[in-house]
């Protein structure tokens, strides 16, 4: 489980984050809220790219808010970037391998990346480079989480940059992903459609929780606000 503790952050005086606490036990949460709301700010912390002005972060008890990055993978946290990483000479096969930590089989690679709709003899030696799309990519990274296996894996908005052929694959990946994992999911995201596949969905805005619930409780909230078209879209951006 993941604990935020009263959890501030700012920056030249401007407050991001004010005052969020935290329980993260449910197999899928997400996270959502308008622009600029500190979402993105919130996974970053999480993942430990950014530290809190103030604050804990506990991981199943233990105080990690003072590692790092490498140091969070480690314990037991991933983290998948809006525009995954491109790797000019490295293999899909090599960078799911290393991203497991341990030494794997090809067919055991094969099984990952067929678990996330990529056929393995067209990917496994293909170089992670310019010649990959968006949505190639957004499955490869959550190839190597799967291939990790941690207790929490964190992606934010991974809709971004991708078009509605990839996003649709990328639900259908999100809910598979959902039923064989052994850790939590938390995903910073507008989509309706992800949305609605969570188990519980945090709202912030002004960076504030606003809301925790059920999606059964939050989506008519969300649905019947005011400003529900900033908040939710239905449309890739």
């Amino acid at each position: 489980m993941l604990e935020l503790v009263d959890i501030n952050y700012s920056v030249d005086d401007k407050n991001i984050l004010e005052n969020i606490n935290l329980k993260i036990d449910d197999r899928f949460v997400a996270v959502t809220g308008p622009n600029g709301g500190g979402k993105s700010t919130l996974a970053k912390i999480i993942a430990g790219i950014i530290t809190p002005t103030s604050g804990k972060i506990l991981l199943d008890g233990e105080d990690i808010t003072g590692l790092n990055i490498t140091e969070r993978a480690r314990a037991g946290i991933s983290f998948a970037f809006q525009q995954p990483v491109r790797f000019k000479g490295i293999t899909v096969k090599d960078l799911i391998t290393l991203a497991s930590g341990k030494t794997m089989k090809i067919n055991d690679i094969c099984n990952v990346l067929s678990e996330v709709g990529l056929c393995a003899r067209d990917y496994i030696n293909r170089e992670v480079n310019a010649s990959l799309s968006g949505g190639e990519l957004k499955r490869i990274e959550i190839a190597m989480i799967i291939a990790r296996g941690t207790k929490l894996s964190v992606f934010d908005e991974p809709e971004a940059g991708i078009d509605l052929w990839s996003f649709n694959n990328l639900i259908q990946v999100f809910e598979n992903m959902y039923k064989q994992i052994q850790g939590s999911i938390l995903i910073i995201s507008h989509q309706e459609r992800i949305l609605n596949i969570a188990d519980r969905i945090i709202v912030i805005a002004g960076g504030k929780v606003q809301s925790i619930g059920t999606r059964e409780e939050i989506m008519p909230q969300l649905m019947n606000s005011s400003s529900a078209c900033s908040v939710l879209t239905d449309k890739l951006r």
